[in-house]
């Protein structure tokens, strides 16, 4: 049986204050939710809200790794620090990370590969750019992600693995896709997934909607067979649109 998920994703927002009162607020708010809740947070938040919410419902995750085990590189954060920090997920993949710094196929394999490594869950970002769904080769450009980072892990490995559709036409732009669109793609993933893993591995594999998901859609989206929660951003730095859409799933 599937896992059901909604997962904050606060991106470069909140001060380490901010951020430790918003968390409080959910641990406070959030007690017994039919689904997993994950909020990905800062680097700079991740041990004092780990912290915070332990002992609560809620997980934590970080934004992003390095693609290097260890060593001389100013300004990165490994999977190992991020492991350490009592962080249990890893959002990888994400098209900001994509598009604004150049992360192609084989840096999100190595990202990939150290999270796990590292005791880490992770919750791997995969979706097409409008120009790529105007074309209709969203199904082409998804296959190709997951060929091309994750495709090669081992069965074992990909038990700690979940998906997230994000159509990054559809992040941050107020545009949503349609729930008859997301149902479809996410139907085209999970056969993806049966076809190198095998049908109980599809079956069991939790596949997340993100893309202007929010308290007012989520429960349409949240209703369709293959969509089994969200990875949410501008409104997961809101409690009560963030709760709404845990209380939807």
């Amino acid at each position: 049986m599937r896992t059901k998920m909604v997962a904050g994703n606060w991106k470069m927002n909140k001060t380490l204050q901010e951020g430790v009162e918003l968390a409080a607020q959910l641990k406070n708010d959030v007690k017994n939710p039919k689904c997993a809740v994950v909020i990905g947070t800062p680097f700079i938040h991740l041990a004092t809200v780990a912290e915070l919410v332990k002992g609560s419902p809620i997980k934590v995750a970080a934004e992003n790794c390095a693609d290097k085990d260890k060593g001389a590189y100013t300004g990165e954060v490994s999977a190992a620090m991020v492991a350490s920090t009592g962080a249990e997920y890893c959002i990888l993949g994400h098209s900001e990370r994509r598009a604004y710094y150049h992360e192609d196929y084989e840096i999100l394999k190595n990202k990939v590969e150290l999270a796990l490594a590292n005791g880490l869950k992770v919750i791997f970002c995969i979706g097409e750019v409008k120009e790529e769904r105007l074309e209709n080769k969203q199904n082409e450009v998804v296959k190709a992600q997951l060929e091309g980072s994750v495709f090669h892990l081992t069965a074992e490995q990909w038990a700690n693995i979940t998906l997230a559709y994000e159509p990054v036409w559809a992040i941050g732009t107020g545009l949503t896709a349609t729930p008859e669109q997301a149902q479809e793609i996410h139907a085209f993933i999970r056969g993806l997934v049966a076809e190198k893993y095998g049908k109980q591995a599809a079956d069991d594999t939790t596949i997340l909607y993100g893309g202007s998901c929010n308290e007012k859609n989520a429960a349409e989206l949240f209703a369709c067979p293959d969509i089994d929660g969200g990875l949410i951003g501008g409104a997961s730095l809101v409690p009560e649109k963030f709760e709404a859409i845990i209380a939807a799933r």
